[in-house]
């Protein structure tokens, strides 16, 4: 039994103290996913703060398939994209698109690997940084939360599925769609 076996099966006892070594060092992590979904700061500790009473509350849940880590990313991206459900007060919808075999991604990034800044550059107002916040605004939530979790964290695609409930194909089409948008954004700067 590994070390987080054992504080998972404290924490299911009630034991607080196992739950919080649980994710006392994914909290930075977390908030950098909520913050890179929902693109506010008081919506990002919001859904954070969400997701860790109901991972406490729904930890009988945990069923062991994928690491707690997993499932904790996955209620952090669940509760960022309810933030921005509450805040907008419609659905978020998932648009259409072509299907790739390939995301596109890595070509996308070989060519704007050091264009493409994190959320904290995004406010210095260059034109590349201004273009990359609106194209990730008008994304969906899909699209933004597949693209953040593999571009931003290095999640595998089978982590991102894992964490947004959905197929490989599905999540190859929301990066495919992300980064299409934004290599649309970028290209008259070329």
């Amino acid at each position: 039994m590994t070390v987080e076996d054992e504080r998972v099966a404290r924490a299911r006892q009630g034991d607080r103290d196992a739950f919080r070594r649980l994710v006392e060092g994914e909290t930075r992590a977390l908030y950098a996913v909520a913050a890179r979904i929902t693109r506010d700061a008081a919506l990002a500790e919001d859904a954070v703060q969400e997701a860790l009473f109901s991972a406490w509350r729904r930890l009988a849940d945990f069923d062991g398939r994928a690491a707690f880590t997993t499932w904790l990313h996955r209620i952090v991206v669940n509760a960022a994209l309810e933030q921005l459900r509450r805040r907008s007060g419609r659905e978020a919808l998932v648009a259409d698109g072509p299907a790739g075999d390939d995301d596109g991604a890595e070509d996308f990034l070989a060519a704007h690997a050091d264009e493409l800044p994190g959320p904290e550059q995004l406010a210095g107002g260059s034109e590349i940084g201004r273009r990359v916040h609106q194209q990730l605004a008008r994304m969906t939530h899909l699209e933004r939360s597949a693209f953040v979790l593999r571009h931003h964290e290095g999640q595998s695609l089978e982590e991102i599925c894992g964490v947004l409930a959905i197929n490989v194909s599905a999540c190859k089409q929301a990066i495919f769609r992300a980064v299409r948008k934004l290599r649309g954004a970028l290209e008259p700067l070329r």
